[in-house]
C-alpha cells in the first residue's frame, strides 16, 4: 500500500520551519494533482507575501557566490530568504548537480534561510519543471525570493515568467556585453549587473557596452529605466546597492499597480507550459481559450480543472 504524502495546509506550513515547507516541496514534485496539494498552492498563491528577485546570466559569470553575498545582506536588513537555484541536471542520475552550491555558506541552523536545488533536466530557458509552483509556496513564506537560474545562452527569457524583477549578470572581458547586445535576453532584466568589477577597465568598458545596447532597446512598457551597475560580491562591492534597487523596483511595481497583473500574467503561462508539456500542442489547443477566460482564477485549480479533463479525453479517445 502507497504511503500516504504528508501535505501541509498553509498554515502548518507557516508554522513549521524548514522541514515543513520541505515536506510541501517535495509533495509539489511527487503528487502536483493531489487535490490537498492543488488546495495549498491555491493558499500560497493567494497569499503573496516576498518580493522574487531572479539571477541570471552565462555560466561563471559569479552568480552563486552573488546570490551568497546578497543573502548575506539581506539578513542584515531582518529579511528571510528563500532560495531557488536550478542546476545543471546529471545525465546519469537526472538530479541536480551542486558544484556551484558549495560557493554558498549559509547557517543550517538559520530558519530564516532556506535553499532548494533544483534540476533543470530536458528543460532549457534557465528554469526546471517545479520552479514556478515552489517560488509560490516561498513567496507565502519568505520576505525575499531568490531564483538563481542555470546558466544561460542569448535568448532563453523564462525567469521574466517567474520573476517580479530580472537581474541580468555580465562578465567583464569575456565578450558577453557585445554577444547580448543583440539577444532577446537585453528585453528582459530590470537590473543589468556587470560583475567582478574589481576587474577595473575591463568592468568600465563592459558597462559602456551595456548602456549602449539599452540605448537600442525599446524602453520597457512599465515606464521602468533599466539600471547598470557593478558589484564585487567578493569584495562585497556594490551588494547593498544592487539590494536597493531590487527593492526600488518592488516598490515600483506595487506604486503603480503592475504587480498584481504581472503575476497573473506569470501564472498562465505556467498553465500553458506546463500543459503543453503534458499534452503536446494540439492537447494545449483544446483548452487555450478557456486558459485565457479564466485569468482571475488560481493558476493551480485552473490547471488541475484542464489536466483532469484533458486526460479524460486522452483516455476515452475523444482527440
Amino acid at each position: 500500500m502507497a504511503r500516504r504524502l504528508d501535505i501541509p495546509a498553509l498554515d502548518e506550513l507557516l508554522k513549521g520551519g524548514k522541514a515543513a515547507l520541505a515536506r510541501a516541496l517535495a509533495a509539489v514534485e511527487a503528487a502536483p494533482d493531489d487535490p490537498r496539494t492543488v488546495e495549498l498552492l491555491d493558499a500560497a498563491w493567494a497569499a503573496p507575501r516576498a518580493t522574487v528577485a531572479g539571477l541570471t546570466g552565462p555560466p561563471g559569470v559569479g552568480k552563486s557566490t552573488l546570490t551568497n553575498a546578497m543573502v548575506s545582506e539581506w539578513r542584515k536588513r531582518g529579511k528571510t530568504v528563500g532560495i531557488i537555484a536550478v542546476d545543471p541536471s546529471s545525465r546519469r542520475t537526472r538530479g541536480a548537480l551542486l558544484g556551484d552550491r558549495t560557493r554558498m555558506v549559509t547557517d543550517p541552523a538559520d530558519q530564516g534561510v532556506f535553499i532548494r536545488s533544483m534540476a533543470a533536466r530536458e528543460r532549457l530557458g534557465g528554469l526546471a519543471d517545479l520552479t514556478f509552483p515552489a517560488l509560490v509556496l516561498m513567496r507565502a513564506v519568505f520576505d525575499v525570493v531568490l531564483v538563481e537560474t542555470v546558466g544561460i545562452g542569448q535568448s532563453e527569457t523564462d525567469i521574466a515568467d517567474v520573476a517580479d524583477t530580472v537581474v541580468f549578470c555580465i562578465q567583464p572581458g569575456s565578450g558577453d556585453s557585445l554577444q547580448f547586445m543583440k539577444a532577446g535576453i537585453m528585453e528582459v532584466p530590470d537590473i543589468t549587473l556587470v560583475t567582478k568589477a574589481d576587474m577595473g577597465p575591463a568592468a568600465s568598458r563592459a558597462v559602456a557596452d551595456v548602456r549602449g545596447a539599452l540605448g537600442l532597446s525599446e524602453a520597457p512598457s512599465t515606464g521602468w529605466q533599466v539600471k547598470v551597475l557593478t558589484v564585487s560580491a567578493t569584495k562585497g562591492e556594490g551588494v547593498a546597492g544592487l539590494v536597493d534597487e531590487i527593492e526600488a523596483h518592488g516598490s515600483h511595481l506595487s506604486t503603480d499597480d503592475i504587480l498584481p497583473g504581472k503575476r497573473r500574467e506569470q501564472g498562465l503561462s505556467w498553465v500553458r507550459s506546463s500543459l503543453g508539456g503534458r499534452f503536446g500542442r494540439e492537447g494545449l489547443s483544446l483548452v487555450a481559450e478557456e486558459i485565457s477566460s479564466n485569468a482571475q482564477r488560481s493558476p493551480f485549480a485552473l490547471h488541475a480543472d484542464l489536466s483532469s479533463r484533458l486526460q479524460r479525453k486522452w483516455r476515452d479517445g475523444d482527440h
